[in-house]
């Protein structure tokens, strides 16, 4: 190399330069503060005259093939970074470290990565007197030996600490308590034993606590609670006992991975595992954990995998496990459950792993969903199964079984239909004794199940109370009800009549709810018109409980009346399946219903999840029934109810014409999906001068989709995610196939949201299409157990 005697930055990085480094660096360079060749194929020892740079700043060898001892690093003391991981460094013995030692002068040292090496020896004490600057530092993946010293608590600033797989002894120091601003602990795959000191639960910073594959005893510290910011915590493969703390799952923060596996944990499943709404992957297998599995499981509406196996649950798995839409793995073998396996394990399209084997199910098990691949399904060990597909080879369902089962569902019926009977008597009875009370004038939706009185309505809702109230509109208020005659919940919408427009939201509700049956629609179970108990009018349309609220609260994290402050985010899997219940609801109300419907208000606002996060349309205040001669779904009659739609999601034909259409629907449909997508609302502020979200998301398509798609989903590709969404976490990130289904989804919010109603695509296309992307997403992919999130990675400091 020559005239370099003035270069600052040296920089040749991320190539694959091949050979070996001049042992005259420094004479050419001697005033070179930024130094790195790392990421290339470069072999050799470092050279000597490097580390007498007065003036380097930051000084990078990682990932080559170096191999030697590090030379004395006392010169360097303006050194902030040092990375040296992913060589063959050291020799694997005592002294391979004494270079360390020679940092201790340096009052800037910011981030130290040895990581990947072949260095052995004592673990340095003289890391303890290490600057206090010190934030990142990385040793892991050598032979380091002997004990991690006491006063590793004086490197206060230290933010990442990664000892993992090394062969470190003895117990983890109490002043580990004292890094209170420590983000990552890692120190897996050690052989380190004792107690985990209850002052860990002093690092309220902590993100990210791995201590697997150790020999660590004793309790788990209650005061982990304490770490609010937890999204991964692994203590698997250890001695632990006692039960599981219901602190660790009241950390409503986690959100990658819970796993206590291979302890000796004992107990029951703590009910506060309810909170961990956004974890993906809870693993509690081979314990001694007992008793029933708590329905509150069911409230993990995140989950992707979920390890239950080698424990002594007993009873049936809950019904309430049906939550679980985004469940790909379920693992509940070696227990003690029992009873018939859940039918809506049937309905879980994106399960790829169930293995019940060694339990005590009984009775019949499925042939269709996962229950119809031999490679995703066990269910070995449990002798009174019978049926399913050959491949099983299970037992015949015999006669016997099948006359059991037939008398039981005739008892059911005939239990059924007498209680229903006396339901109805009741009812009677109570209708003829208050026939001659002044009570409402009731109009009911044809066909309904329900027939409900103005004071039954009150007793539910508890006198309108406010701490019923879920939500509230232009055209009255939702509370949510519980009916005494069957404890059954309900949503009750109360119209505001003050509102002159209410009354025809009213009657075209009524309209077009009375003769449509679509899983994906809100079901109205009654409407009730008449006079309350102070003489004034009242209107009251009543529907089934939607528990999950609506898609506008998922989307953008807004806290829905009376729950609890908690984020509340969909995975990429859960939004292509709301994506598609709505493109099944629309569908229908186009083309299969009697007479055609358009919606005219479909917004996230109206699109309500329930317990199973299917997605649901409601509200049909504005609908418009299509008459039978209205061929091309549109109509010319002007709108007593004012501009159809919500600003944002109303296409612009709405306004300035007053022509209805299916196309209309579309539009919003469209708009919908892209919000869906990005996590940004057409009323962004972002959103004015002539840029909308079409336009937006137009101009990134196809090299910039990543760019625009909702931060909340790359968050969690940055903190290494789980496999809930599958598209968009790790190395599929930059899968062609994944990305390729990606930019579909957004063409065809692109194509919906079209400026020209005949540019848009039909509900039927809509429907085929993004079905089709749906089953490509989730082909059969490998399931990986354990951990594979940033740990996994090699550290290279901060």
């Amino acid at each position: 190399m020559f005239n370099l005697s003035n270069i600052r930055i040296f920089d040749i990085g991320a190539n694959k330069i091949e050979g070996t480094l001049h042992s005259d660096l420094e004479i050419n360079m001697p005033h070179v503060e930024f130094f790195s060749v790392g990421d290339n194929q470069i072999s050799g020892q470092i050279p000597l005259s490097i580390f007498n740079a007065p003036n380097l700043d930051v000084l990078e060898f990682y990932d080559n093939m170096l191999d030697g001892n590090v030379p004395s690093l006392e010169k360097l003391d303006k050194l902030f970074r040092l990375e040296l991981g992913g060589n063959h460094l050291g020799h694997g013995r005592e002294g391979d470290l004494n270079f360390l030692c020679t940092l201790v002068n340096n009052t800037k040292l910011g981030s130290l990565s040895i990581t990947e090496n072949n260095f052995g020896g004592e673990f340095p004490k003289c890391i303890s007197n290490f600057s206090s600057t010190l934030q990142a530092l990385s040793m892991s993946y050598n032979n380091i030996l002997g004990k991690i010293p006491d006063e590793i608590g004086n490197l206060i600033n230290l933010e990442v600490l990664d000892l993992a797989q090394n062969q470190l002894l003895g117990p983890i120091p109490f002043d580990i308590g004292r890094l209170w601003k420590l983000n990552i602990f890692y120190a897996h795959s050690n052989f380190l034993f004792g107690t985990i000191p209850h002052s860990i639960g002093n690092l309220i910073e902590l993100t990210e606590l791995v201590l697997n594959f150790n020999n660590l005893q004793g309790s788990i510290p209650l005061g982990l609670g304490n770490c609010k910011n937890l999204i991964l915590l692994d203590l698997s493969h250890n001695n632990l006992s006692g039960p599981i703390p219901p602190e660790i799952l009241g950390l409503s923060s986690l959100s990658i991975v819970l796993s206590l596996s291979s302890n000796s944990l004992t107990g029951e499943l703590p009910v506060e595992v309810e909170k961990l709404k956004n974890l993906g992957q809870l693993d509690v297998s081979h314990n001694r954990l007992s008793g029933l599995l708590p329905n509150n499981l069911g409230s993990c509406v995140s989950l992707v995998e979920l390890y239950l196996e080698g424990n002594l649950f007993e009873r049936p798995i809950p019904p309430y496990l049906s939550s679980l839409r985004g469940l790909e793995a379920l693992d509940a073998s070696n227990n003690n459950l029992s009873c018939g396996i859940q039918k809506f394990l049937v309905r879980f399209g994106t399960l790829k792993y169930l293995n019940l084997s060694f339990n005590n199910f009984e009775g019949v098990i499925a042939s269709e969903g996962v229950f119809k691949n031999t490679s995703a399904i066990f269910v070995e060990g449990n002798n009174k199964l019978c049926g399913g597909i050959p491949e099983l080879h299970l037992s015949r369902c015999n006669s016997k079984t099948s006359s059991k089962t037939s008398l039981k569902l005739k008892i059911t019926i005939i239990v059924v239909i007498s209680g229903v009977t006396l339901v109805f008597s009741i009812l009677l009875i109570i209708w003829f004794r208050k026939k001659k009370e002044r009570k409402p004038t009731v109009t009911h939706v044809e066909n309904s199940l329900l027939r409900l009185s103005y004071q039954s309505i009150l007793r539910a809702t508890n006198g309108f109370s406010p701490q019923n109230l879920v939500g509230l509109g232009g055209f009255g208020y939702v509370y949510k009800g519980i009916l005494e005659v069957n404890g059954a919940v309900i949503a009750v919408k109360v119209l505001n009549l003050l509102n002159h427009r209410a009354s025809r939201s009213f009657l075209v509700e009524c309209e077009a709810l009375k003769n449509i049956r679509h899983r994906n629609l809100v079901k109205v179970l009654t409407a009730i018109s008449g006079i309350d108990y102070q003489g004034n009018d009242f209107k009251v349309l009543v529907y089934e409980f939607m528990e999950n609220g609506s898609l506008e609260d998922w989307l953008h994290s807004s806290v829905g009346m009376n729950e609890p402050e908690t984020m509340r985010n969909l995975n990429f899997i859960q939004r292509v399946n709301v994506a598609v219940d709505v493109a099944h609801a629309l569908e229908y109300l186009h083309h299969r219903c009697e007479t055609p419907i358009i919606h005219c208000d479909l917004k996230p606002s109206n699109v309500l999840l329930d317990g199973e996060m299917v997605g649901h349309i409601s509200d049909f205040g504005l609908a418009k029934i299509l008459s039978g001669d209205k061929l091309n779904y549109s109509t010319n009659e002007s709108s007593s109810l004012g501009l159809r739609g919500t600003i944002g999601y109303a296409p612009p034909e709405y306004g300035t014409e007053s022509e209805l259409s299916t196309n209309g629907d579309v539009y919003s449909y469209g708009i919908l999906l892209l919000e869906m997508l990005t996590g940004k609302r057409p009323t962004n502020e972002r959103f004015k001068e002539g840029l909308s979200l079409h336009n937006f998301v137009k101009a990134a398509l196809p090299n910039r989709v990543v760019e625009i798609i909702d931060p909340i989903l790359l968050q969690e590709s940055v903190r290494g995610g789980t496999i809930a969404d599958i598209t968009l976490i790790g190395n599929n990130l930059g899968n062609d196939e994944y990305l390729q289904c990606l930019n579909s989804i957004f063409k065809i919010g692109l194509t919906c949201s079209a400026k020209s109603p005949s540019e848009r695509m039909d509900m039927s296309d809509v429907v085929t299409k993004l079905c089709s992307i749906r089953d490509k997403l989730l082909r059969p992919t490998r399931l990986y157990r354990g951990i594979r999130t940033a740990y996994d990675a090699k550290p290279t400091g901060i």
